[in-house]
């Protein structure tokens, strides 16, 4: 029986990166002698034990071979005459097929520590293209070390390319699919993801909404970069840049959904593309089951991200009805995490990245405006039901009133 540290722990180690996650594999057990050894099992699908002391985990050796579509269509074979370069293979990436023992003595069988060297993200067997979410993770693996300098090999971009085409991303799961997605969108270069799915094809599956952006042009005055598909990488790159959320990294991959669908003929100007994206970003919530906070977010930004940018010159009463339409008084992170998402979209634009955003300040003013309308005195003046909300949103239209005069004089 032999234990070995593999995947991310070794790749991280050699390229001095700091090891989070610790995944071993039991090499020569079976399944009664780890029982045997205190070990408590886990997981139904194959076999996997928790160490009696340290709750870590440990695998034993497997084998696993294709048996159907999706993520359970596979068999696994566990025993103790499974080797270690057999357990290996059935790994995604040559930089994720390596292990070492206790002494830090590297098994390499597939050229990983290569491929480290040589900055490459390179499948280690034809198996790669039996689980189709092994695109969306060499996509995240590329966004996570683009600024290492890692790129997909050529071979194994070609080998996405025909998952992409054959069908087979849409038997993914929407979980599978989003626990990919937002570790992907919280990596460093997360529009390095969105590229790599693009160029493969994956794009156009899965997010098609997404994939339409590109080519389609924007008023070069607003928009240097001209292309909708580039100004959406360059907002997802400052969203990390500026190391926001993922509910703010959702709505800025989302926000300009409307501008897909505008006729040829009106290019390049989207009136309305805030109204018309609103159904496609409720599809791709819908589709890949996003959490409640990420949906709600992407559709008031999408809805009201112009708003944000043309803060200054809205009415009071216009910039009353942004703010109760973020429900600021019981939600004001949700309104803080719309003005990132706007302040993310002005500098996701070629030349622009370091302009001010004076509209975020602005906004937190009048925010801070409204809230500071008290309900007490209103209630001191017999007002209740629905005239108390009348009152006090003709209280707040007053002070915004007062705050937009004193904020622009």
């Amino acid at each position: 029986m032999q234990v070995y540290k593999v995947g991310g722990a070794v790749r991280d180690r050699l390229l001095g990166l700091p090891v989070t996650d610790v995944d071993r594999v039991v090499v020569g057990a079976s399944t009664e002698e780890m029982l045997a050894k205190g070990f408590r099992p886990v997981g139904a699908d194959f076999p996997v034990f928790l160490h009696p002391k340290t709750g870590e985990e440990y695998a034993l050796a497997r084998t696993e071979r294709k048996s159907g579509r999706g993520y359970g269509g596979f068999t696994f074979y566990a025993s103790p005459e499974v080797t270690l370069e057999e357990d290996l293979i059935r790994r995604d990436l040559t930089i994720n097929a390596m292990a070492e023992d206790d002494q830090l003595n590297l098994t390499d069988p597939y050229h990983g520590q290569r491929d480290l060297e040589a900055r490459i993200l390179r499948h280690v067997s034809p198996a790669f293209a039996e689980d189709p979410l092994r695109v969306l993770r060499v996509a995240r693996f590329a966004a996570r070390y683009a600024g290492l300098g890692f790129t997909v090999a050529d071979e194994t971009m070609d080998l996405m390319r025909q998952l992409s085409e054959s069908g087979e991303l849409q038997a993914l799961t929407a979980e599978r699919s989003w626990k990919e997605i937002s570790r992907a969108l919280m990596e460093d270069h997360p529009q390095v993801f969105i590229q790599v799915l693009r160029d493969c094809g994956a794009l156009k599956e899965l997010m098609p909404e997404v994939d339409a952006l590109f080519g389609v042009p924007q008023p070069e005055t607003h928009h240097p970069e001209i292309d909708t598909g580039l100004h959406t990488l360059s907002v997802l790159e400052q969203s990390s840049l500026h190391k926001q959320p993922l509910t703010v990294r959702w709505a800025c991959l989302l926000h300009d959904l409307g501008k897909g669908l505008t006729p040829e003929e009106e290019w390049p100007r989207h009136i309305a593309h805030e109204h018309t994206g609103l159904k496609l970003i409720k599809a791709v919530n819908e589709r890949f089951k996003a959490p409640k906070d990420c949906q709600e977010l992407a559709l008031l930004v999408g809805q009201y991200h112009t708003h944000g940018h043309r803060a200054l010159e809205l009415k009071a009463s216009t910039l009353l009805e942004l703010l109760q339409s973020f429900d600021i008084y019981r939600r004001p992170q949700r309104f803080e995490e719309f003005i990132a998402a706007c302040e993310m979209d002005a500098r996701g634009r070629k030349g622009l990245e370091q302009r001010s955003y004076p509209q975020a300040d602005y906004l937190r003013g009048a925010a801070k405006a409204a809230r500071a309308v008290a309900v007490q005195p209103l209630l001191e003046q017999g007002f209740k039901g629905p005239e108390l909300g009348e009152a006090l949103k003709r209280e707040r239209l007053k002070a915004l009133k007062a705050y937009k005069e004193a904020a622009t004089a």
